[in-house]
């Protein structure tokens, strides 16, 4: 789609080479220094040879001149991957270009809250943002921000590095929206996967065991009725590991709006809610919410939606038996950050939803959960089937934080923070960042021998990225009219079933009625640009149980019998596939 935007992006870095030769002279000074010094002293390892990382950043500080002086400032959460922007990469740009370049860091609901402001009031707070993509709807429906097709093919079209290669990015279809252009560049990514203890699983005694209750092999479960299994095991038949009390299970139940992305991050999926179709379902996405032509049109079964069909009541209450049954007890008093940390204190065997920003953490020496040598103890996988999983539907969630830049910002502004954006995720310094913060976007990255060499002490980061298993893993898809406000609706509702004040569908039923009319709103306001919500009158529910697709009436079994796959036996899978 980009091809013919900018003929200056066909320049290959060989041409790029050639054009800093010719105007070597001019650019001879203390920014070409300085990009000499990250080079050799931050800026490794690199898909680039330091001659191509030059060339790379030669072309940085000659785009940079008109905004030489100038302050910018940007903003992301804080994780790994931002702290190391904040605090090495926006020195490196400003001494690189001469853009005083300030990266705060905030946490996410800051962020968030203060996105929203400037998208209400049009007052310019930040330059530059990194935020979810799973904002990309709420983005595409309200016109506020720019976007990045739009902005190469512009007033950017002279901003726009010729080395970007857009398609080596592997969340752009994450934020891409349905008028086909991409709203959002990614910068950081990280799924949620499952996560077991592999040394505990390759226990013969413990293999023997599960064999002889279960009837097939202790391993990595294919389906939530192998997770239950497993669960029950070391919670119940195990007990204690090397002197240790064990538990086969670990989440988190706090009313706190972290229960809502515990569920909105595609637990629903998981066990099969949605429709087929990546990287989301349609026309029924793994919120429950359908989406007609573009528009929504309700998340109630009455509406044709699913936020509280058989899949979604049935992944609810296995989110509280499982909680209350087979994790610790304090799991229902904890938040996601608390919960965060608990499987590194080595009493946990096996989590089905654990997100992959926690590798570095889970990597240190000393662990109970590292090896002497540094390797881990545990391994992860993908996340086990519910159920009303279907081959073509999403299996989980992957989290992309991307650049976002608002038409409300001054556009020198916006565009001296667009380089910022384009630098932090440049193949100059992409594989570095990438291996402190563990959250890659590029496909060279993912297949570089840096990789390679470091896979063996991230117990299987590299092999899920490297894996055709990977599309299936997304954000949150542009079905959902409205990020932010939707969203603050979850974690009041599922912590009603977590605290046992009401059943899973007596919840949930509450929750698609509050999103609905929520959307009710949203198309009565006229405050969406495009594909605004079209809401359904309501129907019996049976009228869409009765229709193909979602949502799906209640399964007569709901627990299929066990299966698993050994590790060694699914990498072998993986590697097959990529041939």
């Amino acid at each position: 789609m980009f091809d013919n935007k900018h003929n200056r992006r066909h320049l290959t870095l060989a041409a790029l080479l050639v054009l800093a030769s010719a105007h070597g002279a001019a650019w001879a000074d203390q920014y070409e220094d300085a990009a000499k010094k990250w080079i050799g002293s931050e800026f490794k390892p690199s898909t680039l040879t330091p001659e191509q990382q030059l060339a790379e950043l030669q072309w940085f500080i000659k785009a940079a001149e008109p905004f030489r002086g100038m302050k910018i400032n940007v903003v992301s959460e804080t994780i790994t991957t931002h702290e190391y922007e904040s605090k090495v990469l926006a020195k490196a740009f400003s001494e690189i270009t001469g853009i005083q370049l300030t990266h705060d860091l905030l946490q996410e609901g800051d962020v968030v809250e203060k996105l929203q402001t400037q998208m209400q009031s049009d007052k310019n707070i930040y330059d530059g943002w990194v935020n979810d993509s799973d904002l990309i709807g709420t983005h595409f429906r309200y016109g506020k921000v720019e976007s990045i097709t739009d902005l190469m093919a512009n007033e950017g079209k002279a901003y726009t590095s010729p080395t970007l290669d857009l398609k080596d990015f592997i969340g752009i279809s994450f934020t891409t929206a349905p008028d086909g252009k991409v709203y959002q560049l990614p910068d950081q990514q990280f799924a949620n996967l499952y996560w077991f203890r592999a040394d505990w699983f390759e226990r013969p005694e413990l293999k023997a065991k599960f064999k002889e209750k279960y009837g097939y092999e202790l391993g990595v479960p294919v389906n939530w009725s192998a997770y239950e299994d497993i669960a029950k095991f070391f919670t119940e038949d195990v007990k204690e590991i090397d002197g240790k009390r064990v538990y086969g299970h670990m989440d988190y139940g706090k009313k706190d709006p972290s229960l809502g992305w515990r569920f909105t991050d595609a637990w629903f999926s998981m066990a099969g809610g949605g429709d087929k179709g990546l990287p989301n379902g349609l026309p029924v996405d793994e919120w429950g919410i359908r989406v007609e032509d573009c528009h929504p049109v309700g998340s109630s079964v009455t509406r044709g939606g699913d936020t509280n069909g058989p899949a979604a009541v049935y992944a609810t209450q296995k989110y509280v038996d499982w909680m209350r049954a087979y994790a610790p007890k304090e799991a229902q008093g904890m938040t996601f950050s608390e919960a965060g940390p608990v499987p590194a204190q080595g009493n946990i065997a096996q989590q089905i939803f654990w997100y992959t920003a926690f590798t570095a953490d889970m990597t240190k020496p000393g662990l109970p959960v590292v090896n002497a040598d540094c390797t881990p103890k545990w391994r992860m996988a993908p996340s086990p089937k519910g159920p009303y999983w279907e081959e073509g539907m999403k299996l989980g969630y992957q989290d992309t934080g991307s650049w976002t830049f608002f038409k409300s910002t001054p556009e020198k502004q916006r565009l001296a923070a667009w380089l910022y954006a384009q630098f932090v995720t440049s193949k100059t310094v992409s594989l570095k960042k990438t291996i402190v913060g563990l959250t890659p976007i590029r496909e060279s990255d993912i297949n570089s021998q840096a990789m390679t060499d470091l896979a063996p002490k991230l117990g299987g980061l590299v092999e899920f990225y490297r894996s055709p298993a990977r599309v299936q893993w997304t954000p949150t898809g542009t079905n959902v009219p409205d990020y932010p406000r939707l969203a603050q609706l979850w974690w009041s509702h599922i912590a009603e079933v977590a605290s046992g004040e009401k059943t899973p569908q007596e919840a949930l039923d509450g929750l698609a009625r509050d999103q609905d009319r929520m959307m009710e709103r949203l198309q009565r306001s006229n405050a969406q640009a495009t594909c605004a919500p079209k809401m359904n009158p309501e129907k019996d529910a049976q009228y869409w149980f009765d229709q193909p697709g979602a949502p799906k009436p209640k399964l007569a079994n709901e627990k299929p019998k066990g299966e698993t796959v050994s590790y060694t036996e699914l990498l072998k899978s993986w590697e097959a596939a990529r041939k």
